[in-house]
């Protein structure tokens, strides 16, 4: 087994440098590169979900920039920690107020920038304003929407997107190269069905992986992550639509206290599954039946209701549907 495993988390270790290395994102990083070429660089907005190269992209961007100077030039901060207007007249300010060293504008890169409140949104909105000739920001959103207008108005708006299996599968090759371990074909697809399009979940999860064992299967991803194996879902699924409350009751048992996932983390993967049932067996309009109560019960395990109460009740409402054919 590779001796440095746990020397580092491998989303950093693996880290992309250069716009060049960053993984999916095509169009993005050519418009990026644009930039680089021209020196240039108006106020940037980058939106989308998690782990999908947003906070690579400001990263790298800055580091082409500016080069040995990228340090002095580039402010990271992370609105999430700091959410008040503190946050703006603090740390944002000052470094706005200094000269560049090694080109004619800063960078200001705000992380989760859609956490601030609507007045440090507003303070933000007026420091751009004000240093302008002196300062780039590059704001990080998971939610565009959450942002005022005015800051809106004044970036140009970049939308990341999930990554593709295919991009995600690339890069989870390479660091396994790297790192001599074996991962085969279903261990891959496990990643990509837990991950959905985030490749920094998907490299937690094999390094997760990569502790224990030199050849990582699919059974190793799902031990090592808070999901069940897809089997298990359909096993307890099959049951409702054959009208055996005691079995299906057994299976979501064993998931909850063998597997120790959570009622969200089940009701979640039952949802996954319904939406990809094959029609002969669950019929649209069934799945859409099947989904309003899921939103249901979902929304009850979110307000605090009992788990197992809760999840009980949604699989007695899936055997009520099939009894009534």
């Amino acid at each position: 087994m590779s001796q440095n495993i746990n020397i580092m988390p491998w989303t950093e270790k693996y880290r992309p440098s250069k716009l060049n290395d960053i993984t999916g994102q095509e169009q993005i990083i050519i418009k990026l590169k644009k930039y680089v070429e021209k020196r240039s660089l108006p106020n940037l907005l980058f939106s989308g979900p998690p782990g999908v190269g947003k906070t690579c992209c400001a990263v790298a961007l800055a580091k082409e920039l500016f080069g040995a100077g990228f340090s002095q030039d580039f402010l990271e901060l992370n609105a999430s920690d700091e959410r008040g207007i503190n946050v703006v007249r603090g740390a944002i300010k000052d470094f706005a107020r200094t000269i560049a060293l090694t080109s004619d504008f800063k960078i200001i890169f705000l992380d989760e920038a859609d956490a601030l409140t609507t007045e440090a949104q507003q303070a933000l909105r007026r420091t751009m304003e004000k240093y302008t000739g002196t300062v780039r920001f590059i704001l990080n959103a998971n939610y565009s929407s959450k942002l005022i207008a005015p800051i809106q108005s004044r970036c140009s708006l970049f939308k990341f997107k999930p990554l593709t299996n295919d991009s995600i599968k690339e890069r989870l090759i390479f660091i396994a190269n790297n790192e001599n371990i074996k991962i085969d074909d279903s261990a891959l697809q496990a990643i990509n069905d837990i991950a959905e399009g985030d490749l920094r979940t998907a490299i937690n999860l094999l390094q997760a992986a990569a502790s224990t064992t030199d050849a990582i299967t699919d059974k190793d991803i799902y031990n090592v992550s808070n999901t069940a194996q897809p089997k298990d879902i359909i096993d307890l699924i099959d049951s409702c639509l054959l009208g055996e409350f005691i079995k299906a009751r057994s299976h979501l048992e064993s998931l909850m206290f063998e597997h120790g996932l959570s009622g969200e983390d089940i009701i979640s993967q039952i949802y996954k599954k319904i939406v990809s049932f094959p029609d002969d067996k669950i019929t649209p309009q069934d799945k859409l039946k099947i989904i309003d109560k899921i939103a249901e019960y979902n929304f009850r395990i979110v307000q605090g209701a009992n788990d197992r109460i809760q999840l009980e009740a949604l699989i007695s409402q899936l055997i009520l549907l099939n009894l009534k054919k």
